[in-house]
């Protein structure tokens, strides 16, 4: 393969990596491959010595590197809980709008509103990032129906804030075991990522994580911020 070969195809997977970043919906893997590909144009720039090119690159790669510092650190996002009822207008119009990607992860979800239930939405920076449905049981658990995070916000750190002391949701009703029926592969590596383990219940197959350490108060003493749609 010639030299003028292998700088037109550096150059080619630069232009691919950046069209994959523009169909990324979450916003780290947005920022990820469009900083592979700024880097890869930056050497194709050199390479071919197009310097006004490697110059506008290493300014995007810069802008790349400083928001996905800001995604990673999450030094400047704050996690709250919203409480909403389950006839909530705004919590119908969520689950009928993200339905193609409920039934990405969840196929067999359908949503029907019972007693007694616990739904929240979990706001990022006062924007709603996920949705968490649970059904209480007599035996101090928690069935949990639907935990989505929305495409955008798809990072763990959802997740991660639902499952822990500074949510207060378990602590709130002292269950002391959450679970759910697995849905998709992708699925099931989110609840391992989370602390899930495959077990059985009652003869079926489930994923569940104990919470009963979430009912200490969280290390820095600070109270779980909720706010309820009454």
């Amino acid at each position: 393969m010639s030299t003028a070969a292998v700088y037109e195809l550096v150059g080619y997977v630069g232009s691919a990596l950046i069209v994959i970043s523009l169909t990324r919906t979450s916003l780290l893997k947005f920022r990820l491959f469009g900083l592979a590909g700024s880097m890869t144009f930056l050497v194709y720039s050199l390479l071919i010595g197009a310097y006004p090119i490697a110059i506008v690159n290493v300014v995007i790669i810069g802008i790349h590197l400083w928001f996905i510092r800001n995604l990673l650190s999450g030094a400047q996002e704050f996690f709250t809980i919203l409480h909403v009822r389950g006839d909530s207008r705004y919590l119908q119009y969520f689950l009928e709008f993200h339905r193609a990607e409920i039934d990405r992860y969840e196929p067999e979800f359908a949503y029907e509103p019972t007693e007694p239930q616990i739904t929240v939405f979990i706001l990022r920076d006062a924007i709603p990032a996920g949705l968490f449905i649970g059904v209480a049981h007599d035996d101090r658990s928690i069935e949990v129906q639907l935990d989505f995070a929305v495409p955008a916000y798809r990072d763990f750190k959802a997740g991660a804030f639902l499952y822990s002391t500074r949510s207060g949701i378990f602590e709130d009703a002292g269950y002391d075991l959450a679970w759910t029926v697995s849905g998709t592969k992708e699925h099931i590596a989110y609840l391992e990522r989370l602390g899930f383990e495959a077990t059985t219940r009652k003869g079926h197959r489930v994923y569940a994580k104990d919470v009963s350490t979430l009912h200490e108060p969280p290390p820095d003493g600070s109270v779980p911020s909720v706010v309820s749609d009454t």
